[in-house]
Order: structure tokens, then C-alpha cells, then sequence
């Protein structure tokens, strides 16, 4: 079994360290997480616990669970302890409980640590944000990466590019609609109903669905909203599209990236380009089979950028960066990364076709610290989607 790169950074610079932090394991849904921590407590020498929740339990399960560890350690003579909680977000009200819980053990001085993990991302950073606020750190894990992908199930480049990094699909690539059923079914939407509809005010929950799956048929495509809500078949405003698509951003689904600029009312009222944070939703929801679109050289172009951007989004995620798009009349540039004052600006190429004039253009407008190409004539997408994006701003 594929250890996850989080592995080492769970294990050694957060469990074994002393008792500072709740550390919570955040990232959307089918990515390892279970996986990761169990691999990880099969290594650890600190006595734990592993608790699964269960949306029949009150809150005060969390109270009975931490006094029987308090009770063992006891008994035990033990000087430390993990307490490791899953699907946490399914008992309401559950991080007041862990709040009071975590206070009582400070104040006292019981070597606790408390790992706490859920499927429901806006659930978790909800109650993390509402009541647990300087109590936890968060360890971020994303979708999985080609070298991922390629190690554990032997995908080929293509076959990344197109049906993206779900693990638990990929035994299913040779069925490619059973493949699309266990994506939509088992991934997307428990994905729409637990962790955006459960957890937000979504008045239109069918528009909100329409958004989703029309957005990720379109990604790596420019849409503006008032065109998005042409094809829509519940009614809805620009506004109302727009809060939906920070809804479906925030669940690591669905993005609609915004122009890089100077300022930011310009940035807000551009056209969002539409972006997957997994290549496998927009072939979950593309009318084109995988044999069409590699042999298709303008379908191919749309499947390698979005995969790309795809890649950006999640290394975006884990380090804090921005992710754009730049266009200027005629010159565009597909992708521009920002990290702390710097910028990298990124043109995704597939053949001969596509012009670059737009990176020129960037770079006498904005200096970056880089303007390169992807693809054809440029860094070869496979060692791209390898690449440490940090690496591009030293």
C-alpha cells in the first residue's frame, strides 16, 4: 500500500512532538485520509484509541469517550495518549464538546493528543472557525498526484490525464460507465449532499447541482455567469450562481477562477474560468469517451489543461497560493500562480496549433518571476505534473 508524502509529516512533526495542537486531517472526499492515520498508528509507540462517530450519538459521547481515556491513561500509568476521532462532523454541536474536553485536559495537565478527522470539509472548518479557534492545526491533503496514481494502480500519463486521481475508481478505467457511475454516485454526490447542502444555506439545491455538473463539463473553459445561467434550467440570479460556485470551491470541487489584476474589483467582476479540482469530474459529466478524446487533438488540448489546472488548485492548497488566469483582449495566459508578492505565469500547449504570444504580453505587463509553457515546445507535461510548484519561485 502507497504511502501518502503526509505520512511523514503526520507521524513525525505533529504526533510524536509534545501536546501543543489538535491536529485535524482535512481534505475532500475519497483521498486516504482513514487510510493515512491508520497507516500512521500502525507505526506510533503512544497508546491510542480509534473512535468512529455515528450521527445517532449526542455530543455527550464525546464526553464519556475522553473520560475513558482519561481513566486508562490512569489506570495505565501512562505519561501520553492519542485519542483519534473520525467522521467527527456527524455528531451536531461536536466541537463544543471537544473544546470543553481539550480545556479541561489543558488546565489539568493530562498528556492527551486528540487527532481528529471527517468527510465533510465545510463541516469540520465550520466548527474548527466557530468554537476551536488557536486550539488546532490543520494537516491539508489533497487529490492524488500522477506519481500517485502511477505507483500504486500503474496509470500511464493519458490515463491520469483523463481519469484523474479517485483510488477507489481506479480499478474501475476499463468500464469507463461503471467508472462514471462510482465517481457520480460514491463521490459527487455525497459530496453535493453532505458537505455543501447539509452545511450551507442552499436555497435551490437542483440549481446548485445544475452549477456543479455543467461547470465541471466546461472546466478549463471561460463561462460568465450571466452565459452559465442561459443553460440553466432552475431559475437563479448572477449573485446566487456566484455564492454557489464559492460553495462548491470551498468543497474542493469546483472552481471559477478569476483574471489576475492590479486590483481587486476588477478581479471580482471578471468572467471566471471554470476549473475541476479532479480531472475526474469533468469526464464524469463529458459526453466523450477516453478513446474519443485522445485521438481528438482539440478535445486532448481541453483534458491536458484542465488537468493541469487541476494540479494547481490542489499544490495551491496545501501551501497557501492563488491561483488566476490573465487575458488581455487577444493575449491570454492560462494560468498565473501567486505566492506571497511573487507571480508565475503558466501556458498549457498541447500542439502546434495554440499560440504563446499571450506569456510575452504577461511578461511586459507584469514581470513575473517566471513565464514558461507546458506542453508543446515547453516542460513536458508529465514532469510538470511532478513538480513541486514552490520550486518555481526560487
Amino acid at each position: 500500500m502507497i504511502q501518502r508524502p503526509y505520512y511523514e509529516n503526520l507521524l513525525r512533526s505533529r504526533l510524536l512532538e509534545e501536546r501543543r495542537f489538535i491536529q485535524v486531517v482535512l481534505g475532500p472526499r475519497q483521498v486516504g485520509k482513514t487510510t493515512l492515520v491508520r497507516q500512521v498508528l500502525e507505526q506510533v509507540t503512544i497508546p491510542y484509541s480509534f473512535y468512529t462517530a455515528d450521527t445517532e450519538q449526542e455530543g455527550t459521547w464525546i464526553n464519556e469517550i475522553w473520560q475513558r481515556e482519561r481513566l486508562e491513561m490512569q489506570f495505565s500509568g501512562q505519561k501520553e495518549r492519542l485519542l483519534v476521532i473520525d467522521e467527527v462532523q456527524k455528531i451536531h454541536n461536536w466541537s463544543e464538546f471537544v473544546k470543553k474536553q481539550w480545556d479541561e485536559d489543558t488546565w489539568n495537565k493530562n498528556n492527551i493528543k486528540v487527532l481528529l478527522l471527517g468527510s465533510s470539509r465545510l463541516m469540520i472548518m465550520h466548527g474548527l472557525t466557530e468554537s476551536l479557534a488557536g486550539r488546532f492545526e490543520l494537516i491539508k491533503m489533497t487529490h492524488w498526484t500522477f506519481s500517485e496514481m502511477h505507483e500504486a494502480f500503474g496509470f500511464n500519463l493519458n490515463q491520469y490525464i483523463y481519469f484523474g486521481g479517485y483510488p477507489g475508481a481506479a480499478g474501475l478505467i476499463n468500464d469507463e460507465r461503471r467508472w462514471r457511475r462510482y465517481v457520480r454516485d460514491a463521490i459527487a454526490e455525497p459530496s453535493i449532499t453532505k458537505d455543501v447542502l447539509q452545511t450551507s444555506n442552499v436555497y435551490k439545491p437542483a440549481l446548485l447541482r445544475q452549477i456543479f455538473e455543467i461547470g465541471c463539463s466546461y472546466s478549463s473553459d471561460l463561462l460568465s455567469l450571466t452565459k452559465l445561467m442561459g443553460q440553466l434550467q432552475d431559475a437563479g440570479n448572477v449573485t446566487t450562481i456566484a455564492a454557489y460556485l464559492q460553495l462548491l470551491k470551498e468543497a474542493n470541487l469546483l472552481a471559477g477562477l478569476h483574471k489576475y489584476a492590479n486590483d481587486d474589483a476588477r478581479r471580482r467582476q471578471s468572467v471566471p474560468k471554470l476549473q475541476v479540482y479532479n480531472n475526474a469530474l469533468y469526464n464524469t459529466f463529458s459526453r466523450h469517451s477516453y478513446k474519443q478524446v485522445v485521438t481528438d487533438p482539440k478535445l486532448w488540448g481541453h483534458q491536458v489543461e484542465s488537468a493541469v489546472g487541476a494540479y494547481l488548485l490542489s499544490q495551491a492548497e496545501l501551501y497557501d497560493m492563488n491561483i488566476w488566469y490573465w487575458r488581455q483582449k487577444d493575449e491570454e495566459v492560462d494560468f498565473v500562480v501567486e505566492w506571497d508578492d511573487a507571480i508565475v505565469g503558466i501556458e498549457v500547449k498541447s500542439n502546434h496549433e495554440k499560440t504563446t504570444t499571450g506569456l510575452v504580453a504577461f511578461r511586459n505587463a507584469y514581470h513575473p518571476k517566471l513565464a514558461f509553457i507546458v506542453g508543446y515546445e515547453g516542460i513536458e507535461v508529465e514532469t510538470f505534473l511532478q513538480t513541486d510548484i514552490r520550486k518555481l519561485f526560487n
